[in-house]
């Protein structure tokens, strides 16, 4: 039996609320985040958008755009801003240290994920746990682990880059922020396109940056609607099955993207030392591990203050 998502009012309270700095920054450092993770190899946007408890909000907005248009707007101009300012950064200040250190990298990030995975696992089971969840959730972390794992050793597919393609690709960046797991660069990279449309991006091409802006802008629209049915109608098993991604496409990092670093070739790229090579990487997941998972506390704790005061406020009228 489907079970019912979290009541709409649960989250507009947090777009409708008076806003402070504190969090219009902190929403501005979880854009910046989501944005350097839509374009990173081997990560998900849409996975740090659930981690930052921005995914629900952002899909119910789009689905229903009419509903507190001026509100939603405001509450996610911050996000919107992080999120250009991540794939900018990335693309022009981190990219030779990513380059350079991509593994050891993309350890903070996997960092973040195991620290915030308690509260998606609390979260998940919000409204219960059945067996078709457990079923749900082991099927989606073994095809999407078997999905990255035999594309990372795939061999590239060169593609003729052009207006088209480059739209095609947004449309699948847009892809990774509705299906949480999927990494959209992991893709680009089998296609050839990834170094160009970095450098795209960081030269600031216009033929490259607007189609691609367009077609993430098409894919993320047309899909939302059919996002935000499916978590209103079936809450627990969509949520799992997110779970099953994240564990899944954590887990295809590691053979993928992780260990290949500390081979000969890796650790010359890298000017690294095998042991130094694994302690820079072990030294970045712990640090990502802690911060995200104290920052999931602090934000569990926040909510968990406005659902009292809510509904605090919702039961006054009947005394």
């Amino acid at each position: 039996m489907a079970e019912p998502t979290a009541p709409a009012e649960d989250i507009e309270t947090d777009v409708t609320r008076p806003d402070s700095v504190g969090r219009w920054f902190a929403r501005l450092l979880k854009g910046i985040a989501v944005g350097v993770g839509a374009i990173l190899p081997g990560l998900s946007g849409g996975v740090l958008a659930v981690i930052f408890k921005l995914y629900d909000p952002l899909i119910r907005f789009l689905a229903n755009l009419r509903r507190n248009f001026v509100q939603n707007v405001l509450f996610f101009i911050p996000v919107g801003i992080g999120v250009g300012a991540g794939i900018v950064l990335f693309s022009v200040v981190v990219e030779a240290a990513f380059g350079r250190y991509a593994a050891q990298f993309i350890c903070l990030f996997i960092g973040f994920v195991i620290g915030t995975f308690p509260s998606l696992f609390r979260q998940a089971g919000k409204h219960g746990r059945s067996t078709l969840d457990w079923v749900i959730m082991a099927i989606a972390a073994v095809a999407i682990f078997a999905l990255m794992y035999l594309g990372g050793e795939s061999t590239w597919l060169q593609v003729e880059p052009n207006i088209p393609v480059w739209f095609g690709s947004g449309a699948l960046i847009g892809l990774g922020l509705i299906v949480p797991g999927l990494s959209p660069s992991n893709f680009l990279i089998y296609f050839g396109l990834y170094d160009k449309m970095a450098s795209g991006i960081k030269n600031f091409d216009m033929s490259v940056i607007i189609p691609l802006a367009l077609g993430l802008i098409a894919c993320v629209l047309l899909l939302a609607k059919a996002a935000e049915w499916a978590f209103r109608k079936y809450h627990s098993q969509m949520y799992h099955l997110i779970l099953g991604m994240v564990v899944g496409s954590s887990i295809a990092i590691f053979p993928t993207v992780v260990f290949p670093a500390f081979t000969e070739q890796g650790l010359a790229a890298s000017g690294l030392s095998l042991g130094g090579a694994i302690a820079f990487a072990l030294a970045m997941l712990v640090v990502g591990t802690i911060a995200s998972f104290l920052f999931s506390r602090v934000e569990d704790r926040v909510s968990e203050q406005r659902e009292e005061i809510d509904a605090a406020a919702k039961a006054k009228p009947t005394q």
